[in-house]
């Protein structure tokens, strides 16, 4: 009689893959997040199905003080957990994009996304672009839903951005990526910036800030395990998926990126790989913003929005957001 199955990889308790394959993940019911929701009345919210074949789902944000005579931007915000865990309605996420609404007047759209392991990379950064080709068909009336009457009646379309929160930021560099390179079309749609909060990235070679000290939250021995479960068998931390700048990447010198805006906490591991990002594609000539904050960890902004240090990134973010449309 065979052994019974046991746990080799465990993401926290709340992903467990089983040596037989099989895999355990907990629902947002058997978590305990400790993070209560805030909703100060300011925001009106509402869900959607925008993939069909992929059932996945997004949660649209309108703020209830938006003037109905004007148009507001359109703010994507993907959420992070390592390619692994997380949701777009986990209480953190539904917090961080209700501030974002408020706060910077924005129509905030948060997609699901397919996650690892049992849909390997690239399945979330498809699923970004699905996000992207769902408004698009909401523009052109062509949604098989009929227009969302808050897209037709209040997005304006020609100032849309891109947020994503550590492997949603790794999502977003991808489809600036995409959309540089003209692979996905999006028009009437125009993307104008991006706005990358630690975006989670890896490499075969270490950086400093990954060898320690660890975060309240977050291991280099989590972050492995993330790139583990969410790579395609036999790849290294040096795939192109994981390394924007690695032995095998694209060359990035002739693609047509739009602006984009990098944030990162002090105190991360990831600090140092979002910092050589930055000098990386502005030594191509690319229009790059760094800003650190002091004495911060991964997820700062999601995870406690309403914090003064999120409420001056929050203005960071507003800033970009409007110079780049000037």
């Amino acid at each position: 009689m065979g052994s019974l199955p046991h746990i080799v990889e465990d993401c926290m308790g709340v992903l467990q893959v089983f040596s037989d394959g099989s895999i355990k993940r907990c629902s947002l019911t058997d978590i305990n997040v400790n993070i209560p929701v805030i909703d100060d009345g300011s925001v009106a919210f509402k869900d959607i199905i925008f993939d069909t074949k992929h059932k996945l789902s997004l949660r649209l944000y309108k703020p209830k003080s938006a003037n109905l005579n004007s148009k507001l931007p359109v703010v994507f915000y993907f959420h992070g957990g390592g390619f692994c865990v997380g949701s777009h309605v986990w209480p953190n996420c539904h917090n961080c994009c209700i501030r974002l609404s408020s706060g910077l007047q924005a129509l905030v759209v948060a997609p699901g996304y397919r996650l690892a392991p049992e849909h390997k990379l690239p399945a979330a950064i498809d699923d970004a672009v699905s996000a992207v080709e769902w408004l698009q068909k909401e523009a052109l009336g062509e949604s098989t839903n009929n227009c969302d009457a808050w897209i037709g009646g209040t997005a304006d379309l020609n100032r849309v951005f891109v947020l994503g929160d550590s492997s949603g930021g790794n999502m977003a560099h991808h489809l600036a990526v995409r959309l540089g390179m003209g692979s996905v079309k999006a028009a009437p749609v125009r993307v104008r910036g991006y706005v990358l909060l630690a975006p989670f990235f890896g490499g075969v070679e270490r950086t400093k800030s990954e060898e320690g000290p660890c975060e309240a939250l977050l291991t280099l021995e989590i972050l492995d395990r993330f790139w583990r479960l969410s790579m395609p068998a036999e790849e290294t931390r040096d795939n192109p998926m994981v390394n924007p700048f690695g032995p095998n990447s694209p060359n990035l010198e002739k693609v047509a990126l739009d602006p984009i805006l990098v944030v990162v906490g002090g105190n991360e591991l990831l600090k140092d790989r979002v910092e050589s990002y930055w000098k990386k594609l502005k030594d191509l000539g690319k229009k790059i913003e760094y800003v650190e904050f002091e004495g911060q960890e991964h997820g700062f902004l999601t995870n406690d929005p309403y914090s003064e240090v999120s409420n001056e990134a929050l203005q960071v973010i507003k800033r970009f957001m409007t110079e780049t449309c000037n």
